[in-house]
């Protein structure tokens, strides 16, 4: 059994009456990939943000590789990688540059061509962030969380917005990251996503965790309790006919 590299006990985040995250607790595994659902608003990004020590708790304990959020926040953020929106970056340098910028920002030298070839763009990489596709912007995106050689890397709603191609490739380096010993962890509204990706996954409604447990289980215990589908489910989905005509590969836009 892996060890526990996440832990969060009796997280509380409150803003004047709002209380976006209520007492919630959960642990995540070394090399697993967990996923946070829940609809908009539910609280997991703020969840995910205490967690990165980018947002302040109300109260609770919150440990991130055996550091605590409130003495060791700086070993933490050496430790995890996290997805930066596109505000976090510069629109008129190319990728190399950008790379080579957050690996002086880390003191960690990389090989920028060699990270650009792991998430497909090594041929962008003269190109300028805001040229690129929201697929390429999304992949770029991961790419720098993983500069510093992360335990762990952070992923904030990765698909959003992306097409059928482009949502799969993600699937598949996301896989890959975790392949490779890092622990990831993502928040994600699309369920089929949480199904595919995830080891286990957090359901969180209104600041609380309702259910966690891995996809299977949950979809087993549902089914048990005498659920049934008003239509039998087929064994592929449209998406599966879009991609089996048009193709899995990269797409530039």
């Amino acid at each position: 059994m892996a060890a526990d590299i996440i832990q969060v006990k009796e997280l509380v985040k409150r803003y004047d009456r709002l209380t976006a995250v209520d007492g919630i607790t959960f642990s995540v595994k070394e090399g697993e990939i967990f996923g946070l659902l829940g609809p908009n608003g539910a609280g997991k990004t703020t969840t995910l943000e205490i967690i990165e020590t980018l947002r302040e708790k109300t109260s609770g304990e919150v440990t991130v590789c055996g550091f605590s959020i409130d003495k060791n926040p700086n070993d933490i953020k050496r430790l995890i990688g996290v997805q930066l929106q596109a505000a976090g970056y510069y629109p008129n340098i190319n990728l190399q540059e950008q790379l080579e910028l957050f690996s002086g920002l880390y003191n960690k030298p990389v090989d920028t061509m060699e990270m650009l070839g792991l998430v497909g763009l090594g041929d962008k990489a003269k190109s300028k962030y805001k040229e690129l596709s929201g697929g390429q912007k999304q992949r770029f995106s991961v790419c720098t969380t993983l500069i510093n050689e992360p335990k762990i890397v952070f992923l904030d709603e990765p698909t959003t917005g992306l097409d059928p191609q482009a949502r799969r490739n993600l699937w598949d380096l996301i896989r890959d990251i975790r392949n490779r010993g890092t622990t990831v962890v993502i928040t994600t509204h699309y369920m089929d996503e949480a199904e595919r990706l995830c080891d286990r996954v957090a359901i969180v409604e209104k600041g609380k965790i309702i259910a966690l447990d891995s996809p299977e289980v949950l979809i087993d215990r549902l089914v048990d309790a005498g659920f049934e589908r008003p239509k039998e489910v087929k064994k592929a989905n449209l998406e599966d006919v879009f991609l089996s005509l048009t193709g899995q590969e990269w797409r530039d836009e």
